[in-house]
């Protein structure tokens, strides 16, 4: 399993714009083939702080899912618009929560 986590620096004014090309994205996202969980969420708007959670089945999951028809005109868009403070796990001893 492959697990991305961490935060999304955007220019305050761009919040909205953000936020709604996300929700565009979010429900396509989450159906793809080996998308386990997606999450999108503005920390703080007024600093232009997005904390966003991944998990993917796979290695070859996360990357068509970053090659796919949406995703690729979504990074475009945002790629020089955004500072990416994310990191990649990779999972191999997942278990229930209490254990």
């Amino acid at each position: 399993m492959i697990i991305l986590m961490g935060y999304l620096h955007l220019n305050p004014s761009d919040v909205n714009e953000f936020t709604a090309d996300v929700q565009a994205i979010a429900s396509s996202t989450r159906a793809e083939k080996g998308c386990l969980f997606y999450a999108v969420t503005m920390e703080d708007a007024s600093a232009g702080l997005v904390l966003i959670v991944e998990r993917w089945q796979d290695q070859e999951s996360l990357t068509a899912h970053l090659e796919n028809q949406t995703t690729v005109p979504f990074l475009k868009k945002w790629g020089n618009r955004i500072k990416i403070d994310t990191l990649k796990y990779d999972a191999s001893n997942e278990r229930s929560f209490m254990e």
